[in-house]
Order: C-alpha cells, then sequence, then structure tokens
C-alpha cells in the first residue's frame, strides 16, 4: 500500500494537481483535491478533465493494491465518466470502491463529491494488469486534414482557462467541427518508473478536444455548456512525448454533440488514446 501511495504522491501531474491520499485498502481508496483554481474554468468551476484524472487516480490505487505489485504494469482498458454538477471554488473527495477483482483486472467505481456533499462525478473503470508483459504499441493515428484556424475561441480559450493554460494545451485548429490540440508531456508526466504522460492528463486533453470539437460548431455565443459524459480507452501506454489530440463532431441531436477524439504522440504517431465525448452546448 505504501508503495502504490508513493505512486500516487510522488507522480509530476497528481503533484500539480494537489492530490492528498487519505486513505487505501484492498477495498478502495479515498482521496482529496483542495481547491485550487489552477485546476478550474473561468469563475472557480473544476475542469472536467480535473474529475477524469482524480477517477484514474482512484482507481489504479484501489486495483494496485487488491491485485499486487506483480500483475503489472497497468494501465486503463476502460473508462466511463459521467458529470452530474459542478463543484465551484471548493474541494472535492474521490472514493474509489473496488468492485471485483480478477486474476489482471480490477473493476473499479469512483465517485466525486464537493465539498458541500454534492456527488460531482460518477465513473466506472477496468484497470488491466500485463503481468510483465512489454508495453503495448497503439495503431497509427488517422490525422486530421491538416488545417491551422484556431478559430475565434482557440486563443482565448487557451488564455483563459486556468486548467487549459497551466497544463501547456495549445490550439492549432478548432474549426469546421474539428479540433486538433497539443499537450507537452513534460508538465503532464506520470510516476518516474513509466516516464511517459500520466493517464489523468490524457483524458483531460481528449476531454477538451472533443468539447472544442462542439464549439467548432457553433462558434462563440450566449451559450452555457459543459461536458455531459465520457467513454474512452486507454489502448498504450503514453508515451514520453508532446500528444496531440484530433477531435471531430460527428453527430449533432439538438444541444447534444457526439465528439470523437484520438490521441497520439507527436513524434511516433501512435494512438494511445481514443473516445467519445458527449457535449451540451445551450442558448
Amino acid at each position: 500500500m505504501s508503495d502504490v501511495k508513493s505512486w500516487v504522491e510522488d507522480s509530476a501531474y497528481s503533484r500539480a494537481l494537489g492530490v492528498e491520499v487519505r486513505s487505501i485498502s484492498d477495498e478502495g481508496a479515498e482521496l482529496c483535491l483542495p481547491f485550487n483554481e489552477d485546476n478550474s474554468n473561468p469563475g472557480g468551476a473544476l475542469h472536467g478533465g480535473v474529475y477524469a484524472s482524480l477517477s484514474i487516480i482512484g482507481a489504479h490505487a484501489a486495483a494496485r493494491t487488491a491485485l499486487g505489485p506483480g500483475v503489472g504494469p497497468f494501465h486503463t482498458a476502460s473508462f466511463q465518466i459521467n458529470y452530474l454538477s459542478a463543484a465551484i471554488n471548493e474541494a472535492v473527495t474521490a472514493k474509489a470502491r473496488l468492485l471485483r477483482r480478477g486474476r489482471d483486472l480490477g473493476f473499479v467505481e469512483v465517485t466525486c463529491t464537493s465539498e458541500a456533499g454534492k456527488d460531482v462525478s460518477h465513473a466506472t473503470l477496468v484497470i488491466r494488469g500485463r503481468k510483465g508483459a512489454e508495453a503495448n504499441i497503439g495503431p497509427a493515428s488517422k490525422g486530421d486534414e491538416g488545417g491551422n484556424d484556431p478559430g475565434p475561441m482557440g486563443p482565448v480559450v487557451a488564455e483563459s482557462v486556468p486548467f487549459i493554460r497551466n497544463r501547456g494545451i495549445v490550439f492549432g485548429h478548432m474549426a469546421g467541427g474539428c479540433s486538433r490540440l497539443v499537450m507537452p508531456w513534460k508538465a503532464n508526466h506520470g510516476d518516474k518508473a513509466s516516464g511517459g504522460t500520466h493517464e489523468g492528463a490524457v483524458l483531460a486533453l481528449l476531454d477538451t478536444a472533443g468539447a472544442m470539437a462542439a464549439w467548432a460548431v457553433t462558434g462563440p455565443g450566449p451559450y452555457k455548456a459543459s461536458t455531459t459524459s465520457m467513454q474512452t480507452q486507454v489502448l498504450a501506454a503514453p508515451p514520453a512525448q508532446d500528444l496531440v489530440a484530433y477531435g471531430k463532431a460527428t453527430y449533432q441531436d439538438n444541444e447534444i454533440f457526439y465528439c470523437d477524439v484520438e490521441v497520439a504522440g507527436t513524434l511516433d504517431h501512435k494512438v494511445c488514446a481514443r473516445g467519445t465525448v458527449i457535449y451540451r452546448i445551450v442558448t
């Protein structure tokens, strides 16, 4: 358990967020994240990528403890999160509960609760141990059409959203229902053993790219918006290189946008994660 606690607290990305470990056991884990404006959207609302990150960290803490270090290295095979409400200018607690322990799989649910006692997100994850096998290499990225139009919103969002700014995310393209964002790995890497980008940071990038693809359809306006849900898979260990996320709004049902995203290394162009972001924009 001390090894797992160190895995959480020694991660550069976890430290950047300010994650604190309250407890870890064979049955689950509890984390606390004090409020920090650096993790927020304008107005103090916690960025959706932070909920996703807390869920991954909590689920890994629970699964790694239950499965044991000999089953590693570990990665998130499957991830689903629903955003229930918003935590604004307040701390958040993440409680991970191990639902089932297999030989090399840990099934975990994670609920994030605001300081006021309101559930703000609920996630289910499958954490997989590779049982000593070498890291997988993902498929080649499809990329995009190579546009370089950040649109009217790209530069504004990159500068005005504290969480996005602190992750170093650069907006290369945001037009016609498509987005392309680049995130540096050095400011977002995980533990020293893996050396690559933290899975939580990968999902935060994926969440942001999906949201920006939806905004690339509507453009700026007097709207209210939020991520409703996200389903993702981590196909390979995120590499020690900058990552690029390609987002595309593939379907719209009134105020609901379904946006597919893939995340790949900027050097090897191999996909390490993919998923669908369900985003809502209303007047």
